[in-house]
């Protein structure tokens, strides 16, 4: 959990700067949001499926472009 301690004669915006890098190094939003929605297993395997297949086909076309 992301804490941040003010001191007194800190600038409330700068300690809220401080708290927002923390948060999002840690991965809290990005988590919140993968969350969010209940994914049912295949739609997560389909997903990484269709992902893997169109960075194979991106890397195959870049291969080409070289060849030629």
């Amino acid at each position: 959990m992301a804490t941040i301690s003010v001191d007194d004669n800190e600038n409330l915006e700068k300690a809220i700067k401080r708290f927002k890098r923390m948060v999002e190094k840690e991965g809290i939003i990005r988590e919140y949001k993968k969350r969010e929605y209940f994914v049912k297993p295949s739609a997560t395997n389909h997903q990484k499926k269709t992902t893997l297949e169109r960075k194979l086909l991106n890397k195959r076309r870049q291969s080409e472009r070289k060849d030629h």
